[in-house]
């Protein structure tokens, strides 16, 4: 499928706002039919998100609480890489051991995500960990995260009746699932 009819082209651009985790710009760009407009967006350094699964097949499930939301939310383990060139699954093991205080010795890449592509182009690495040792959380100063153990099938269950309202969450677990069905892990 040739689908170049469909691409925009930048002419030119500017950041308009700088911050510790997004940087806005504004775009000026061509679109395919030689109209020119305007594109806002953000840039973000990227993520990774890990479904840790227990020997008996409970994901580690954390509660956390988000302001822009102004809600408590299910999520997976996640976060931020350091740098675009951090590498993913060692950021992914960072971010388990810190927020649950697990470690895993099995890593499984299940791809990744645009969480939000209409206006950003943060991407997000999924993992599956297995093969989990337990230690203890190490969380940031500003990090405030109830662990809990949840049956990958709960899960599944409570995706799809609205009870886990994080994208990436939602997306990781039902890959989770249909990986594991089909790879006998």
């Amino acid at each position: 499928m040739n689908d170049n009819n469909l691409r925009e082209i930048k002419i030119d651009g500017s950041e308009v706002f700088s911050g510790k985790l997004l940087h806005v710009f504004h775009d000026t760009v061509k679109l395919p039919n030689d109209h020119i407009t305007g594109r806002d967006l953000i840039r973000h350094v990227g993520a990774v998100c890990v479904v840790p699964i227990t020997a008996d097949g409970s994901v580690i499930m954390e509660r956390q609480y988000r302001y822009p939301v102004d809600e408590i939310l299910w999520e997976i383990p996640a976060g931020k890489l350091d740098s675009k060139s951090e590498d993913k699954l060692e950021a992914a093991k960072r971010e388990l051991r810190e927020e649950t205080g697990y470690s895993a010795e099995r890593w499984i890449d299940l791809g990744f995500l645009y969480p939000t592509p209409a206006y950003s182009d943060e991407a997000i690495k999924i993992y599956i960990a297995k093969d989990l040792q337990k230690g203890e959380q190490d969380l940031d100063d500003d990090e405030f995260i109830n662990v809990e153990l949840i049956k990958l099938d709960k899960l599944v269950d409570m995706v799809m009746a609205g009870e886990i309202a994080d994208a990436k969450t939602q997306l990781a677990i039902l890959k989770a699932d249909k990986y594991l069905k089909n790879h006998l892990d």
